[in-house]
């Protein structure tokens, strides 16, 4: 069932208002819960559902003891009505890049924090783009690489930092950074006042170590074999607490540690053998719905950390 099949030809500026009508009454549960979504009253709403469902000739939702809900016919409209509604959000996406002057969000997340030299020319990729581009609502904020990878793939961002070991189909990877990352332990492990040659195989095999969370590279997970997983943290700060415990033992790069290590809270462990590289990707969709910010956005990138062309 199409929508032009089932609401008179052309769509009108009234027809699409019901239709917003109805798609925040289905996405709320009810007439009641819409109310303050939509700023009108019950009986206003219904009057708009009554008046759709006659231009449709269709009963679409039922309301009774049962509470609300949607009838067949009326659950092929609305999922009619979500693509239709799309379909414009993307014209006016369309037509908003055509212009010289960007503008709307532009969404940058990371999995972890930045170490400082990240944060400086992050700093520098965001004063590039408010230059070029001012009517842009920059937003920059951090989650799991998981959902990172989810909003880039539904377009709720436009570039991400993450590693980028395991590529999923959809997006793009480009190298971003590499760092070695090493075995660490605090002050406080029984481990921190004994030399590497005194720590045994056995030793770190057995003693609690920190998994980091996320698939990492070949070597990576052939370091994390060798040890004791009894522990999870995604992030390189709740890790580093963790290892400060004195109750674990963790990867960490020595950018992220090297305060602790000046001052003797923390020390890393055989740093020929116990270590592997630490690679940071810059992601986007490939065929991402707003090309223009993504390339803006690639572009500042580029010059900041002198990426490959």
């Amino acid at each position: 069932m199409s929508i032009s099949s089932i609401i008179p030809k052309p769509v009108t500026e009234y027809d699409l208002r019901l239709l917003r009508i109805f798609t925040s009454v289905v996405e709320h549960g009810g007439f009641s819960a819409a109310e303050k979504a939509l700023g009108i009253t019950r009986s206003t709403i219904s009057v708009h559902m009554s008046n759709l469902e006659t231009r449709m000739k269709l009963k679409l939702c039922l309301r009774g003891r049962g509470g609300f809900s949607l009838t067949e016919d009326g659950q092929l409209v609305y999922r009619a009505v979500i693509s239709l509604l799309d379909s414009l959000n993307d014209f006016s996406l369309l037509v908003g890049t055509l212009g010289k002057e960007l503008s709307g969000e532009l969404v940058i997340l990371c999995a972890d924090l930045l170490d400082k030299n990240r944060q400086r020319k992050l700093a520098q990729v965001i004063e590039s783009v408010s230059n070029s581009s001012p009517n842009l609502h920059i937003v920059l904020d951090g989650d799991s690489i998981s959902n990172i990878e989810k909003l880039l793939l539904r377009d709720k961002a436009h570039i991400a930092i993450f590693p980028g070991y395991q590529q999923i189909e959809g997006l793009d990877y480009i190298p971003l950074s590499s760092e070695p990352i090493f075995l660490c332990c605090g002050k406080k492990h029984p481990f921190f006042n004994k030399v590497d040659t005194q720590i045994s195989h056995h030793d770190l095999a057995t003693t609690a170590a920190i998994h980091p969370g996320i698939d990492i590279d070949i070597d990576g997970r052939e370091q994390l074999q060798q040890l004791n997983l009894s522990a999870r943290a995604y992030q390189f700060d709740t890790r580093k607490t963790m290892i400060l415990s004195g109750k674990y033992i963790g990867f960490m790069p020595q950018r992220y540690i090297q305060q602790e290590l000046n001052t003797g809270d923390m020390r890393i462990i055989q740093p020929s053998t116990r270590t592997y590289q630490f690679n940071l990707s810059l992601v986007n969709k490939k065929t991402p719905r707003e090309p223009t910010k993504v390339e803006l956005l690639r572009s500042a990138f580029n010059s900041a950390f002198n990426l490959a062309s």
